[in-house]
């Protein structure tokens, strides 16, 4: 249920007054609200009664306390860079972000995929529906965008080697960096090389939503190789332009591909109204942060820096920044599916086996109730508890 925008600030205060008084702690659909009136408060302007409540929530709120606290402090440190940044105050959002090291932000990613099954899920669920689609082909490629360290390959590529007679596979690598995407390559091609896998990787260096666009045009799908395309955690990325995003999805159905794998967060954080946003994404890391809560150990350092580095950076992308500066435009499955049918795709079902290997993962590696499998229009959708929080599909 969402909060109501209504309360007042000088009520807050009272409250958060007595509280600190009688040292009665705020419970968390108090700090909710709390926050979700703070952020009305940016979104008018009123810098004075928005700057009291953000000293109210930074003291009840602590990046080593309990879930509800660690929410709250991100959820803060964002509406203050919002604050800054349109109120004139300075310390831009992007200066901000850029100030953590990339090799600081790559680790924290591979500690979210150690600690989280969410990645794992995406991509083992995606590898599957893959598989599926090239049996019996001779020669594979894949076109991955954004493959980053590449971690999704070496089960599929192992699952491909043991095949017989084993195909050649051949993959295309999209990036924004070219040394990363040459070191994730040697690492590819040496773990080929050990199952006897004969292959190939091609770098594609990809800096912009444009690029992505022209990237399908200069990939060069040989005759005889049968193509997949693997768009997990990516195309979200291309939002901020639906027209680009039509062209793009128009240009890989040109291809022809086998089988488009996706892989999107359930969550609407591309509203057009920042209240909207604000409270869809508070609800969506409320979830996220009540898991890491329940399955890691209190003093967990990677869940301290998944949160406030991988985490932390999205929280201030979908809160703090605006237009063409926002990155994290996630939607709704229903949304996606809308988007994909009109340019031409066609659902395509996820297999028992693939709800099989979805449910050992959690098994083995996750083993806690709270993480729920759901199928729905021949997707899957991983979920906290009853919260929904990514989505899988396959398309052709």
């Amino acid at each position: 249920m969402l909060g109501s925008f209504g309360s007042s600030s000088s009520s807050h205060e009272e409250e958060e007054e007595h509280r600190r008084r009688h040292q009665i702690p705020p419970p968390p659909i108090h700090m909710r609200q709390l926050l979700i009136s703070c952020a009305e408060l940016v979104s008018r302007s009123d810098l004075s009664a928005a700057h009291r409540l953000i000293s109210i929530l930074l003291s009840n709120s602590s990046p080593y306390g309990d879930a509800t606290e660690r929410l709250v402090h991100q959820f803060t440190k964002a509406l203050t860079l919002r604050l800054n940044r349109f109120s004139g105050g300075g310390g831009g959002v992007s200066a901000a972000s850029t100030a953590v090291d990339d090799a600081v932000i790559q680790s924290s990613f591979l500690s979210l995929n150690q600690i989280t099954p969410f990645i794992r899920f995406s991509q083992l669920t995606a590898n599957q529906a893959i598989l599926e689609a090239i049996e019996g082909q001779p020669a594979i490629h894949i076109l991955d965008f954004d493959i980053m360290h590449g971690v999704q390959w070496p089960p599929l590529m192992q699952a491909v080697a043991e095949r017989f007679p084993p195909p050649t596979l051949r993959i295309t690598g999209t990036g924004s960096d070219l040394d990363i995407l040459r070191r994730t390559g040697d690492r590819l091609a040496k773990f080929a090389h050990s199952l006897g896998l004969r292959f190939q990787f091609h770098p594609l260096i990809v800096q912009s939503s444009d690029e992505s666009i022209s990237v399908t045009s200069s990939v060069a799908i040989l005759p005889h190789e049968t193509l997949a395309v693997n768009c997990v955690h990516f195309l979200h990325r291309l939002l901020s332009d639906r027209d680009r995003l039509h062209l793009f999805l128009h240009r890989i159905k040109s291809m022809s591909p086998r089988i488009v794998a996706i892989a999107e967060r359930e969550a609407n954080h591309n509203h057009p109204v920042f209240q909207h946003r604000f409270v869809e994404a508070l609800d969506h890391y409320a979830a996220v942060f009540d898991s890491l809560e329940a399955t890691l150990p209190p003093a967990s350092r990677e869940r301290l820096a998944v949160e406030q580095i991988w985490f932390g950076r999205e929280i201030s992308d979908i809160v703090a920044s605006e237009g063409g500066d926002r990155r994290e435009r996630h939607e709704r499955f229903r949304s996606w599916e809308m988007v994909l049918r009109s340019a031409g795709f066609g659902n395509v079902a996820l297999s028992p086996f693939a709800l099989s290997q979805a449910k050992l993962l959690l098994r083995l590696h996750y083993p806690s109730e709270g993480y729920q499998l759901h199928i729905l229009s021949n997707s899957f959708f991983l979920g906290w508890q009853n919260q929904p929080l990514f989505s899988v599909s396959s398309w052709r």
